[in-house]
């Protein structure tokens, strides 16, 4: 039965009327209304409830949907530059190798004059021979003859020394021609490549988005990809008890649908982050962990040891740090901003990288309470 508060409130005012008339009513009538009233109260109260947290969820669905549709917005003016960039160094290539074709003909014309010169060369230097054969027979007008062929020869050998450097300067510029379209064919191998491995992340993150959908809903789970690094941001209390390092039960479950995408990522490496917030461990757990550093260290190296015993992760691709309270995302001076500092990041970059390009903020320089 569904009541609404105006009938609750008509059933309170029949009451009255029914008492203020009639003078009295039986005690058995008397306590049904009440029960029957009381019901409605208990039930009307439970559907407003049930409504508020409808409307909690709606909203951080819709605010998960705006998160997704600026990913999807900011990939596509990603993709359209990576378009636009691909189209110029094509039209570069197609430049290039026009002038490739220009200089190899020019460098086959000089290479046509440089065996006619050849040519030329050894019919004078014959020439000469005979004429060198009719001086010595004493003909006064060989030897003039034979000295305007010399000269005619040292020319000649002069132009075939410019052809040869000239012929020589055309290889060294054409095989340059020819290394920078390779070089041009390389970078758009590259930035194929690029593009696909960010498609490829962007899958990732849309898996990830589906079976975390719960936790993303409440807030305690955000997924942020920027180009081709993908961090997915747990607050701790997803996976550990308080103070504790031991993954829960219900961290498990998480943990296993985060490692059901994960091992299917062979292209990047993961890196496991452990952060608290600036309050010190409290004295009882100081025999176990000492300070933040052990607290956020052994809680990575954790997440690291499922992922690989149970999640079915290559060793090799993973690796764990704990950074206590040096990397803060909030202020430390609220149980709010505590809370968001106290999180474990599982962060996806190209493995090509030899350490964790991100930049993480300046620590907090002051903290109080837990």
């Amino acid at each position: 039965m569904h009541l609404s508060r105006t009938h609750i409130v008509r059933m309170y005012l029949l009451a009255f009327l029914v008492i203020t008339v009639t003078g009295c009513v039986s005690t058995e009538t008397h306590n049904k209304t009440l029960s029957e009233l009381e019901q409605a109260k208990k039930l009307s109260a439970q559907q407003a409830s049930e409504l508020d947290a409808l409307k909690k969820k709606s909203k951080a669905q819709a605010d998960q949907l705006v998160n997704l549709q600026q990913n999807l917005d900011q990939e596509a003016t990603q993709r359209k530059s990576v378009e636009e960039q691909a189209a110029a160094l094509a039209k570069e290539r197609e430049q290039l190798a026009a002038r490739s074709q220009e200089l190899q003909s020019q460098l086959d014309g000089l290479e046509r004059d440089k065996h006619q010169l050849t040519d030329e060369l050894g019919t004078i230097r014959v020439q000469i021979a005979d004429l060198e054969q009719k001086l010595a027979s004493g003909n006064a007008s060989a030897q003039e003859e034979i000295a305007q062929l010399q000269k005619q020869a040292s020319e000649l050998e002069r132009l075939r020394q410019e052809q040869t450097q000239l012929a020589t300067a055309l290889e060294q510029e054409r095989q340059r021609v020819k290394a920078e379209e390779a070089e041009k064919a390389g970078l758009e191998q590259e930035r194929a490549a690029k593009e696909a491995e960010i498609a490829r992340l962007t899958r990732t993150q849309e898996e990830l988005a589906k079976s975390l959908q719960d936790e993303i809903a409440k807030g305690t789970i955000t997924i942020q990809q920027v180009r081709d690094q993908l961090t997915i941001n747990m607050v701790d209390r997803v996976l550990f008890d308080s103070g504790q390092a031991q993954v829960k039960p219900a961290g498990v479950k998480v943990l296993q649908q985060v490692g059901d995408v994960l091992k299917t990522v062979t292209d990047k490496q993961i890196r496991i982050e452990g952060h608290t917030d600036n309050v010190p461990i409290s004295t009882k757990l100081q025999d176990r962990y000492k300070t933040n550093w052990e607290l956020s260290t052994a809680r990575a190296t954790n997440v690291v040891r499922y992922l690989i015993d149970h999640g079915g992760i290559d060793r090799t691709h993973l690796s764990a740090v704990g950074h206590a309270d040096t990397h803060p995302l909030a202020s430390n001076d609220t149980d709010q901003g505590r809370a968001s500092n106290r999180r474990i990041e599982i962060i996806l970059y190209p493995r090509t990288i030899g350490a964790h390009p991100g930049n993480a903020p300046e620590p907090a320089k002051h903290g109080k309470n837990p």
